[in-house]
């Protein structure tokens, strides 16, 4: 149960993770090629995502301590399995659940090579053959090397069960209606959709996510540097360095990015864009950024009770989002454009 329970915590830690670093991209993604997103669709790749991590923890992880290792078995005989399942009395036998238990494994693998990767019975089998090869070559081989020999037994029987559980899940999401299904769309993601105010807040957690992902993911990679590359492990990113990690590079790389663009990559990610307006871009493009998330990241510097202007910022923007045409919000006001769909054809 000890075992068990890692796993799923492990794997549900590094999925939000991958998922939170993911999101953005998959959001650009869905909108180039589908021209939307929906809930459902969201949801079901995350749950593909804490799926695959979740088949790499429960059967690779934890590793065992170097201290305790002791070397596990290998079962090359393929009629093993039939010979247990003879020689049981019960369904609760522990050698059914065993097998039962491999199967259900895989299934949710064809499930979602099916219904998101609209790929049928013999990729779910080619599949679920080479991802449980992969696994049970890696308890092997003892992380190919890293322990003396096999840290799990290598069972051939695993193969058998994995890879009909992927047939099974393929076939089982055949009773998903076909137009919840992966489908081709066509030219649905170069047609211009309506805009709407759930995908302009959309484009502003994005924007928001990105800083911090930016902000963070650079100091992570300095402090990793300094105490790998360079060897200084008494190194710590703190004072100027690293507020300007956290706080000053996003502002200067998303500043860069509007001042080009016209756009947030936010705005990107949604196809979104501001057009027309009175102002020339030379100063339509700084009050699109302070009006946005420039304007959010410039007064989180401020300092102690200045901050709560940070706050009222947040609350203006979204309440302007729900109140002026299509959610143009504060970046439309200081601007005078209108937002639309960037694949509208530019007047």
């Amino acid at each position: 149960m000890g075992h068990e329970f890692f796993s799923g915590a492990v794997a549900v830690g590094i999925g939000f993770v991958v998922g939170i670093v993911l999101f953005v991209p998959f959001v650009a993604l869905s909108y180039r090629r589908r021209g939307r997103l929906t809930l459902g669709r969201f949801l079901l790749w995350a749950a593909a995502l804490v799926y695959f991590w979740a088949i790499w923890t429960y059967t690779l992880l934890p590793l065992p301590d170097s201290e305790s290792y002791v070397c596990a078995g290998v079962n090359f005989d393929v009629w093993a399995a039939v010979d247990e399942l003879r020689a049981a009395h019960s369904f609760t036998d522990f050698a059914v659940l065993q097998l039962a238990l491999n199967v259900l494994l895989f299934l949710p693998l064809g499930f979602f090579l099916r219904v998101i990767g609209r790929r049928g019975i013999l990729v779910a089998f080619v599949t679920g053959l080479l991802v449980s090869l992969t696994i049970e070559s890696i308890q092997l081989t003892g992380v190919w090397g890293m322990y003396p020999c096999a840290y799990r037994v290598f069972d051939v029987d695993d193969l058998l069960t994995n890879t009909v559980g992927a047939v099974l899940g393929s076939l089982l999401a055949l009773v998903v209606p076909r137009r919840w299904r992966g489908s081709r769309l066509g030219d649905a993601g170069a047609r211009p959709h309506p805009v709407t105010r759930g995908r302009r807040l959309l484009a502003m957690f994005c924007d928001l996510l990105g800083t911090g992902l930016v902000g963070y993911g650079s100091a992570v990679a300095v402090q990793v540097f300094l105490e790998y590359v360079i060897r200084d492990h008494t190194a710590v990113l703190d004072g100027a360095a690293g507020r300007f990690m956290l706080s000053t590079l996003p502002i200067v790389v998303w500043a860069v990015v509007v001042l080009v663009t016209g756009r947030t990559p936010g705005d990107v990610a949604v196809e979104l864009r501001y057009r027309g307006g009175p102002q020339p871009a030379a100063l339509a493009r700084p009050l699109r950024f302070l009006g946005g998330i420039g304007g959010y990241l410039l007064l989180g510097l401020l300092p102690g009770p200045w901050s709560i202007a940070q706050g009222v910022f947040v609350v203006a923007s979204l309440v302007l989002v729900f109140t002026t045409r299509a959610g143009r919000g504060l970046p439309g006001l200081l601007t005078g454009q209108q937002l639309v769909d960037a694949r509208e054809p530019a007047s």
